[in-house]
Formats: structure tokens, sequence, C-alpha cells
């Protein structure tokens, strides 16, 4: 390991700093450094699969599967994989890859890193779940291995293969503080792991025996600015050559800088209004005086239907968004397994909302109050206002807009406590079924379906579509079955789609990023223009 640190260098931007360590100085500054406006909370791949972990690991670790820019499974230390029977998987090892100590990676280390997520303690989002299915895992020589699963699962390596994969002779018996000191962050990726100053920097050399492409800069910086404004200023100084999470109000202002390149991507995080819609009575409903209802419209698809056309995306996208943000019917975005061509997303239509409204037997309208979070992402409070002043205008009493800090927020939507309130669901799986299952499906605990199902909203139609799709193993079928249950959910507007958001990240001139869907910031994206 070596024994050598980059500290900031101050004023001199991006040119030469001498640093002291033990009395020998380096004078090579890092040839690219990025300021990410989110930290990871350990140098362990498997402590907690939260995005900013995850990104940051990609750059020392690696899985069995990747994923291209649809988040399609690709392979990655895994060459091939294939179902024996419903329970039996066959899965092939790259040859050839070796760990950045020099020893050679093998099916052991497969069969440690898939053991290892729920032994770890204190995590805050296990990998746990996705090593759940496995029944048990059997090498039949250095680079194969035969893993059983516990039931039927046409997605089971895509799931075991999210989880990072550590050296066993590195990460075996070693703690956090190990993981973080980088006695132990030993993986196979394309860069080494140097030194993390929590706040500060994590430090970066490139790995010359990478099995891949190898990577286009020797010496990487990540720098933590949380503060947004910060990070611009930086951005314009010169002091880094790229920066991410850049706030939709700072776009334009970049797009028009000579000296800075902007990049966006629709990203598959949806943004969407979840609607109490199984409970007879719900708390914040009432009729135009105010008075609590005894029955609750939300509960008619007519009454979701309207409230859904009340809802002016493209001028909401504009004007509160800044652009930064793309309509949506449903889960997943177009070129995602399972997105349906047939699902558009609701035109703004006040005139169609008030006569369905009619129908349903609300003419005059009743009171809602609107929840959301006000630290979420981009514009959360301002989204959730406007679409009370939307409702608003089409005839509802908005009775009050709450926007609250997303950890009191989110604890009491997942209670239950509120009828109708601003979430956000992001795959990862790259494709449908996990957030129409996660959000949609009707809640079963002793399954684990329906996880994020917050409303407890259910349609047996579409469980037993994306149940069909979820068990099908043949590709073609499984994605016609998820387009299937869709649009069965989206139809009867289980959630009320509003818009994928984009986001966008921000280099300096001669630096350009390929932007990604699933919105991580990682140096293998960068290159030199």
């Amino acid at each position: 390991m070596m024994n050598f640190r980059w500290m900031r260098p101050l004023a001199l931007g991006i040119g030469l700093t001498a640093t002291l360590i033990g009395g020998s100085a380096l004078a090579q500054a890092p040839d690219l450094i990025i300021a990410r406006g989110n930290e990871p909370v350990s140098m362990d791949p498997q402590f907690a699969r939260t995005g900013n972990n995850q990104m940051t690991a990609a750059h020392v670790f690696e899985r069995l599967a990747g994923v291209d820019e649809n988040m399609r499974a690709t392979q990655q230390l895994a060459l091939a994989w294939k179902a024996l029977s419903p329970l039996v998987w066959e899965v092939k090892l790259r040859p050839g890859v070796t760990f950045h100590d020099g020893s050679p990676f093998t099916a052991e280390d497969v069969v440690f890193s898939l053991q290892r997520p729920p032994t770890i303690p204190n995590s805050p989002a296990s990998f746990a779940p996705s090593v759940a299915g496995i029944e048990k895992m059997e090498i039949i020589d250095p680079l194969t291995l035969k893993i059983t699963s516990k039931t039927p699962d046409p997605l089971f390596v895509n799931e075991i293969g999210r989880v990072f994969i550590v050296s066993k002779k590195a990460a075996e018996g070693a703690s956090n503080d190990q993981f973080n000191k980088g006695t132990a962050t030993i993986g196979t990726g394309p860069y080494k792991f140097v030194d993390w100053t929590p706040g500060g920097q994590l430090n970066l050399v490139r790995y010359d025996g990478y099995w891949g492409k190898k990577a286009e800069f020797e010496r990487v910086q990540l720098r933590f600015i949380s503060n947004a404004a910060s990070r611009v200023a930086a951005l314009k100084a010169g002091d880094v050559q790229m920066i991410d999470l850049v706030p939709p109000n700072f776009v334009e202002e970049l797009k028009k800088d000579a000296n800075i390149q902007v990049a966006e991507a629709d990203s598959l995080r949806l943004i969407y209004l979840a609607l109490d819609s199984a409970r007879d009575v719900s708390p914040f409903l009432t009729d135009i005086d105010g008075k609590p209802l005894t029955s609750n419209p939300l509960k008619d698809v007519r009454v979701r239907q309207a409230l859904s056309k009340l809802i002016d995306r493209p001028r909401l996208i504009e004007r509160v968004l800044t652009n930064a943000g793309t309509a949506s019917g449903q889960m997943v975005p177009e070129g995602v397994f399972g997105y349906n061509p047939d699902l558009k997303p609701t035109a703004f239509d006040p005139e169609g909302a008030k006569k369905l409204l009619a129908d349903a037997g609300w003419a005059k309208g009743f009171g809602i109050t609107l929840h959301g979070s006000n630290d979420r992402f981009a514009q959360d409070s301002n989204v959730t206002q406007t679409i009370g002043q939307l409702f608003a205008r089409g005839g509802l009493k908005v009775n009050g807009i709450q926007s609250l800090p997303y950890s009191v927020f989110a604890k009491a939507a997942t209670a239950g406590e509120y009828s109708a309130f601003l979430f956000s669901y992001g795959s990862t799986t790259g494709e449908a079924s996990a957030g129409l299952d996660s959000v949609l499906h009707t809640y079963d605990k002793e399954k684990g379906l329906g996880g994020n199902n917050r409303t407890r909203y259910s349609n047996p139609n579409f469980d037993l579509l994306l149940e069909q799709g979820m068990a099908e193993f043949d590709d073609e079928k499984r994605e016609i079955l998820l387009r299937f249950a869709a649009k069965a959910a989206f139809e009867d507007v289980g959630i009320i789609p509003l818009y994928w958001q984009k986001v966008a990240w921000a280099t300096r001139k001669g630096f350009v990023y390929q932007g990604r869907r699933d919105e991580h910031t990682v140096a293998m994206n960068v290159s030199r223009q």
C-alpha cells in the first residue's frame, strides 16, 4: 500500500503542489479533481448501498455484473451466467483478474463477498437483501460457481450481482476502520485507494494491472463540497475540473460560460404523488367547509384520474425545475427494460378533470392537504407548492401544504399519516419490475412485496401480471408481462407519476463527462476533450 497522500492544492488550482510526507516531497498534483456534493460514510464497499457509497466504491471495487447506459446488466467480474434449472445458476468468472495487491481473483472471493453483507454491523443500508435469496454456493473450479436460490427468480444473478466483491485475503475479519485507513481497501477496480480524509477528500491512483480499459487519469481526487454555490465557485475558479449535483438554477448560467461544459442525463428517479386510495377514511381530506370526510374520494379511480389531469407537467418542469426533468407516465423511462410505449404522461386538462370529479359525485370539490419533503431532491418543496396551486385552480380546496425535513416526512409517510404526498423512487436494477413491486404491489411483509407501498394501494390484476413477469425466465415474455402490469397499475392511477429527475454535471473546458442515469459521479466517465 502506497504511503503518501495529496493535500488540497489551494491557490495553485490544478498546477503542481509539493506535499511533505515523512520528510519526502511529492511534487505532483492530481490529474483530475472532482468536487462532489455528497460523501461516503465508509470505504467498506458493502457497508451501505446508498448512492454516495456505491459511486465511491465503484472506483476501487467491482461487481459480478455491471450496467449499461440504460441500467441493463452487463458483464463485469462475471463473464456469463445461466440458469441450469429454475433454482440453480452457473456463474463463469472472468479469468486473469487480480486484486490491487497482486493476488488472483477467484470463486473463493465471490463466495466470501456474498456471505459477508449480513455480518456487517451497524449498516445503515445493508446489502443483505441482495443475498437473502441464496440457498447455497458451490465452487466447481477457481472460475466457476454453482449457486442455488431459495425460490425461482429470473433476476437472481442481477440481484447478487449488485454486491461489490472484496478480497477474502484482505477483508476477512477487517473492521470498518481498517477499510477507512486502506489496509482492507483492496479491490479489482480501475483505481487503487491512497487515502481518505473525511470531510475533505479521497485520493486515488490508477491501477495499471487492471483487466479492462485503463483509466485515463493517473491520479484522481474526489473533493467533498456539500454547498452547491461553493462547488460552482470552485469550478469557475479552476480549483476543480468537475462538479456534480449542479442545481437547476445554476445550469443555464454555466451553459453560457465559455470555459464550462454541462452534461445532463435523465435519471431513473421518478418523482410521483402518492394517494391514500386504500382506506375508507383518510386523515387529511375534508369537505369544502373543512369538515373531515367520512368517505374517501381517492378510492374512486375517476378522482385519481382527475387529480392527474390537473397537473400541468410541462409548465411545472419548465418554471419550477428550470427544465431539469422529463414528464412521466410510468415507472421507468424509455430504453429501460419494461418501459411501455403506450403509457404517455397525462395531459393537462382542467375541464376533463372537472367532468371526472362531477361524474364521481364531487362536482363542488373537496378539501385536501399535501405533504412533501424540503431537502430530499431538487425543488421538492416548490414542486409540492405548485401542485397545491394547480389543485386549487382546478376546484379543490387546498387546506394546507406542509414541507418537512425528509427524516421527519418519510417516517410519517411510511406510517400512513398522510392523504397525498410527494415522494420519489430511483430504480437501480435496470428494469421496471423492482419499482412496480416496491411502490405498487399489494403490501405483503412475509413475501417481501410492496415494501415501499406507503399508501397500501392494491390491484389484484396488476399483482398477478407483475408476479407472472417476475417469475418468467424468458426475457421477451417477461418484458411483455411487465408492460401489461404497468398498464394495469398506471391506468388505475395507483400513483400519479410526474417526472423523471434530470441530473447535471459540469466540467472545465477540455474535460467531458458522460452523464449516467443512475446519477453516479465516477472518474471513469470523464475524458479529455
